[in-house]
């Protein structure tokens, strides 16, 4: 069996690359980090018309209740563009968290519709709210309950734009699926990395055949060579357990959390070595702030621990192999 991504999801793909690049990303990412907000929303305005924030919202919300594989195709496109913002919370997890209530039908409707942007905290494994400054919903999710929230102190992250806050409850809870909804933040935060080691490999694929040293262009020494296909092989095997995760979760499997968990621990390693090898073929101006690798450089560091870091994921997945 061969398993590959139809026309349409690469029309897709191809269709918020357009869409991102027009958009100057990486200067939203810098005034976000700045304070400016602004340009970021902008960006999320752009994402709502590609339809990227109605994926996970259920049909009868105005959503498009897609399969999973079409979320890690968006997802993907989107860590490679270093999206600012509570991606992974407002896009994949508060849909599924609110989709049990009708009662909460106008709030999932404005999701889908980018109209409201929304963040989660889901004690013990996610323990605080990304963006809660930015975010119009702040959700608070544990024990197969879901409340409002509202948001406490401040926490720095290693990268600026994703503040993160304590949260407390402040209305009813109401029951919700929680652990389907943690899974879909750790299979979204394992295709957003994936997309971000791509970028990074990209920028160090092509800076290597233009800077010289010794008066030779960087990418004709193969240890260099090497350097970089260690980093695409790490990539395309990782890759393949997100997929394949998005597949399990769509079909129920008992090995959901096996699944998923091998992804994000495979993803997260996967773009840890894109970065180092991306930070060694730059050199220091690759972590200068002029320099946009290290926009991507901070989101790795970011992500790679967020909805659970690489040993938290081999544990479950030792626990669902015994």
């Amino acid at each position: 069996m061969r398993f590959a991504l139809d026309d349409q999801q690469r029309d897709f793909a191809a269709s918020i690359d357009a869409a991102l690049i027009a958009a100057d990303v990486p200067a939203a990412v810098r005034a976000w980090s700045a304070g400016d907000t602004a340009p970021g929303r902008k960006v999320w305005s752009t994402l709502s018309d590609l339809g990227v924030t109605a994926l996970v919202v259920p049909e009868k919300f105005d959503g498009i209740e897609a399969h999973p594989v079409d979320l890690v195709v968006a997802l993907e496109r989107l860590g490679r563009w270093c999206v600012p913002g509570p991606v992974t919370e407002s896009i994949a997890v508060a849909p599924i968290l609110l989709a049990g209530h009708d009662d909460w039908a106008d709030r999932s409707a404005a999701l889908a519709a980018g109209e409201l942007i929304a963040t989660v905290a889901l004690p013990p494994s996610v323990p605080r709210a990304v963006n809660a400054d930015f975010a119009g919903l702040t959700l608070l999710a544990t024990d197969g309950q879901v409340s409002e929230a509202t948001a406490g102190d401040a926490h720095e992250s290693v990268d600026p734009t994703r503040t993160l806050f304590d949260v407390t409850a402040t209305g009813a809870s109401q029951s919700a699926d929680v652990g389907r909804a943690y899974e879909f933040g750790v299979l979204a935060t394992a295709a957003q990395l994936i997309g971000a080691a791509q970028a990074m490999l990209d920028m160090s694929v092509e800076y290597a055949k233009q800077r010289s040293q010794f008066g030779r262009i960087i990418g004709s020494y193969q240890a260099l060579k090497h350097k970089l296909a260690d980093v695409h092989i790490a990539v395309e095997l990782a890759r393949p357990l997100v997929y394949g995760a998005a597949l399990s979760l769509a079909d129920g499997s008992a090995d959901t959390a096996r699944d998923v968990s091998a992804a994000k621990a495979a993803a997260s390693d996967a773009a840890l070595v894109s970065a180092r090898s991306s930070l060694q073929t730059h050199g220091a101006i690759g972590f200068t702030s002029e320099h946009d690798l290290s926009l991507w450089l901070l989101r790795v560091q970011a992500l790679h621990s967020a909805w659970g870091d690489p040993t938290s994921h081999r544990r479950r997945v030792l626990e669902a192999l015994r």
